[in-house]
């Protein structure tokens, strides 16, 4: 049954309902995106793939013993490079050959990246690795490190600076085997340091 055919004025007023519809869609179409400014703020400006908001992430060796403990307020991941970034990256980790009560080594920094595919970690500003040794505290600095995790292996050839209660030393360059704490300055090494009383 079609009634339109038979009403002139109805097939006028649907047409021109139509048309009104078209042009209404076109105009809106041009008009900017409403954006979710809330949500917006919440993913960044550097618009990554995923991110995650205070994040924890903890690894065990096959004894079911952590082997890293990691936190970050904010880690971002590009799936192209499969890139990682962090805020703040703060990192706790474990030596195979330490006991239950040693304490773990903590490194720190204000960013981080991690290559995925390589498994390292690039930390860059004001980066220090605490450990306490037989109740001594010594802290290490240096303003980058790299992490090779599939080596247990931090690295830097930048100039780093090693304090604990018996005095200072600092070094251009290093690397330290996590697992057999074992620590190497490369070079222009120079030492200060107080006997005790």
């Amino acid at each position: 049954m079609n009634w339109l055919p038979d009403r002139p004025r109805l097939q006028t007023l649907a047409l021109a309902g139509t048309i009104v519809a078209a042009v209404f869609l076109l105009w809106r179409s041009d008009e900017p995106p409403v954006i979710d400014r809330q949500a917006a703020d919440l993913r960044g400006d550097t618009e990554p793939d995923g991110f995650v908001v205070n994040g924890k992430y903890t690894s065990f060796d096959e004894a079911g013993n952590p082997k890293v403990s990691f936190t970050s307020p904010r880690i971002e991941q590009f799936e192209e490079g499969n890139l990682a970034t962090m805020e703040s990256p703060r990192a706790e980790l474990y030596s195979v050959t330490d006991g239950a009560d040693t304490l773990p080594w903590i490194v720190e920094a204000e960013n981080g990246s991690l290559l995925q595919n390589e498994n390292l970690l690039y930390l860059t500003g004001n980066v220090r690795i605490l450990r306490n040794v037989d109740g001594r505290d010594t802290t290490l600095t240096t303003p980058t490190l790299t992490l090779d995790n599939d080596r247990g292996l931090a690295y830097t050839d930048a100039p780093v600076e090693i304090r604990d209660v018996t005095g200072t030393t600092r070094a251009t360059g290093m690397k330290a085997w996590i697992d057999e704490r074992i620590l190497e300055l490369n070079s222009q090494v120079e030492g200060l340091y107080e006997t005790g009383n």
